[in-house]
């Protein structure tokens, strides 16, 4: 198979963050849900777990796209051996982002990969370091009524224009959305397939975000 006749993706992810991410390489792809059990296995490490949860999304994907070429993600956010999922409700919310506040975290994306032609999971890690601002009580307040941090990592989105949550960052921004682009393309090209898009600048357009590792991921430096 050629490199301008790969078949189209299935996204196996119900984000709509990722779904507008995707978009920004060219490629074509529909959009598959898939529910796995996401417990954290006991003495699993953060980097073990998402990894484990990416694979996993990619293998029940596949089965459901009878076995078409699928993509799946999974990202966390962590707080030294500590993950903090989505917020189930309000108050969880508040919690988490008075803990964040004036505090650096660890975002994890996983990224897994698996064609009609690979025997096993391709998977690619992304890790970003995220300075959480000083905000407000009334800006947080702000913020939890909005109801934005309920279906995020984290209690936030770092997209989040009226809330802006992160300053200072030096690392992936798309990677803190969900889907770490320059990561994904750095993959999909090891395994024989182009990327329409030239994705780093296509990513710093959309994010507004002038990133400073961009090149070093594409050459396989972070």
């Amino acid at each position: 198979m050629s490199k301008d006749q790969w078949e189209p993706l299935v996204l196996v992810s119900q984000s709509p963050r990722r779904r507008e991410l995707l978009a920004l390489t060219g490629l074509t792809f529909e959009v598959q849900a898939g529910d796995i059990d996401e417990t954290q296995h006991s003495g699993e490490d953060p980097e073990a777990y998402v990894r484990r949860m990416a694979r996993e999304k990619a293998l029940t994907g596949s089965q459901m796209a009878s076995g078409r070429t699928v993509l799946a993600a999974d990202t966390i956010v962590v707080d030294g051996d500590q993950i903090l999922g989505k917020p189930p409700n309000r108050e969880a919310a508040e919690r988490m982002l008075r803990y964040l506040r004036s505090r650096e975290h660890v975002v994890m994306t996983a990224v897994a990969y698996q064609s009609t032609a690979s025997k096993g999971v391709e998977v690619e890690l992304c890790r970003t370091q995220v300075p959480m601002r000083p905000y407000s009580d009334a800006e947080l307040t702000q913020y939890l009524d909005s109801g934005d941090s309920l279906d995020k990592a984290g209690g936030y989105g770092i997209q989040n224009e009226g809330f802006h949550p992160v300053e200072n960052l030096h690392g992936c921004y798309a990677n803190v959305m969900g889907l770490p682009l320059c990561h994904l393309t750095r993959m999909l090209v090891s395994l024989g397939q182009s990327v329409p898009r030239d994705v780093s600048t296509a990513c710093q357009k959309f994010t507004n975000y002038d990133c400073p590792v961009f090149e070093s991921i594409l050459n396989g430096q972070l």
